[in-house]
């Protein structure tokens, strides 16, 4: 038997869920750069990668497929971008810059997060209520605003994650002691399998999974 053609309303659901994270890994690797560069280092700034423009940032595979393949199953939608270089060679205090420039990118998807989430109850207020909603403009928008947390949520808490090449493991890196660089060293040597393994096993749906479900029940006041 065939498989039911895909609704008009979930083909927008997940067109909205792609833009949304282009411009979430846009702000997510642009404040990268931008923190590398007030510490120092303008690589970044040098290789036009401080934009909010997606196509300096993104990646065909981990920006565009990945995130489409999850939103079409059904699954957490995450993703990823080009990283941007950074060379903390020259600084001063290159473990502090380390660590500020590693947090930059979640607390950024955080902010724009609690951006979004302030302008979803707005639009929701002034919206029509009931059936009348989602042959409004105002469904377009709501939808935005709802996807623009869950998915800053999800990017932010994904790349928190003490997994080499994420931004977590950079934190925790900051914080190692010289008597740990020998297992910090293999910890990045293999930290990419690492991360196939809780992609391709479930754990990272795991992970993230649960608090998308919380934002979606805390925003729209039941179940996802």
């Amino acid at each position: 038997m065939p498989d039911a053609p895909i609704s008009p309303d979930k083909v927008l659901e997940i067109v909205i869920q792609v833009v949304v994270l282009l411009f979430a890994v846009s702000v997510h690797e642009s404040a990268h750069g931008w923190v590398a560069l007030r510490c120092g280092d303008s690589t970044a700034r040098d290789l036009g990668r401080i934009t909010l423009n997606p196509l300096k940032h993104v990646d065909p595979f981990g920006s565009l497929l990945v995130p489409a393949l999850l939103a079409f199953s059904g699954a957490p939608i995450f993703g990823w971008a080009k990283p941007v270089p950074v060379s903390l060679r020259g600084v001063r205090n290159p473990r502090r810059a380390n660590l500020l420039v590693s947090a930059a990118g979640p607390l950024s998807n955080f902010a724009v997060a609690i951006l979004g989430g302030a302008a979803f109850f707005v639009i929701r207020a002034i919206a029509p209520a009931g059936p009348g909603l989602r042959d409004s403009f105002f469904y377009p928008l709501l939808l935005v605003s709802l996807y623009t947390v869950a998915v800053n949520v999800s990017l932010g808490l994904f790349n928190l994650l003490p997994i080499p090449p994420l931004d977590g493991f950079g934190v925790v890196e900051s914080f190692a002691p010289a008597r740990w660089i020998r297992g910090v060293m293999w910890v990045r040597r293999y930290g990419f399998i690492l991360l196939v393994v809780a992609v391709f096993t479930g754990g990272l749906s795991a992970v993230l999974g649960p608090p998308q479900r919380f934002l979606f029940q805390l925003l729209l006041g039941g179940p996802s």
